[in-house]
């Protein structure tokens, strides 16, 4: 479903991403794990065509991110960390700007909307503007709003920062559904119980590398998956082989 082929990103002297190879398979949840400055939001950018790689290729569905944007970017749906809205509108506004935008046929946008609003408990605040919204609130919505045109990628960074138990559950069990349906999710977050839970697979970055990879219980090995993340990118801590491709 993705596919990140020898890319690399550099900005100035800095080498933000270095010649990094990952796949993200159909049926699978797959964490992107790192300390800050990993690389990982630089990746996750170029995935979705924010920014460009400077070397090697990267494809979702198949489509080239740079040759083939539209078609890419129409077969994922992103949710940054930072929950972005149009302050003056509503939710249901923007909800409904984004059907558009996804070419969403009226009928097929309404039914989602209705699927979308139960999911994530909206009727309370939908039709308020955004500016008064909580981080919890904005969170739904936006997320609630990547739904909308059932993406067969789902790319998440923090995606729990800011709801409360009853909603972390929500999206955990939606993750885990959209990869059961044959799409597939990458998800990067620092919440590492979370990634135990639902995950196929797990891939850790540092200082624009892919130092090691593979099921929680690989990676875990005798002791918790927190305990192994550390030893992994502590300074002069030795890469770990990829278990897989």
């Amino acid at each position: 479903m993705l596919s990140i082929r020898s890319v690399t990103k550099r900005f100035g002297k800095l080498v933000a991403v270095d010649a990094l190879s990952l796949e993200v398979a159909a049926g699978t949840v797959h964490a992107f794990l790192g300390p800050n400055g990993a690389g990982k939001t630089t990746t996750i950018r170029m995935c979705t065509g924010l920014l460009q790689p400077d070397a090697g290729t990267i494809s979702v569905a198949g489509h080239d991110v740079v040759s083939d944007g539209v078609a890419a970017r129409a077969a994922l749906a992103y949710v940054p960390d930072e929950p972005y809205l149009y302050d003056r509108l509503t939710g249901r506004e923007f909800l409904d700007f984004t059907g558009r935008v996804y070419g969403l046929e009226r009928a097929v946008y309404e039914r989602r909307l209705g699927a979308v609003r139960e999911r994530f408990s909206l009727d309370g605040f939908l039709d308020q503007l955004a500016e008064g919204y909580s981080h919890g609130m904005r969170q739904r919505v936006v997320l609630a709003a990547a739904l909308l045109h059932e993406p067969r990628l789902l790319i998440v960074d923090e995606p729990l920062v800011g709801l409360d138990p009853k909603h972390i559950r929500i999206v955990l069990e939606l993750l885990r559904e959209i990869a059961d349906a044959g799409g597939a999710v990458l998800m990067s977050t620092h919440a590492l119980a979370t990634v135990e839970g639902i995950t196929d697979l797990v891939s850790v970055m540092d200082h624009g590398k892919l130092i090691a990879r593979g099921t929680v219980a690989e990676l875990r090995g005798d002791r918790d998956l927190e305990s192994s993340f550390l030893a992994l990118t502590e300074p002069g801590a030795a890469p770990r082989p990829a278990a897989r491709a």
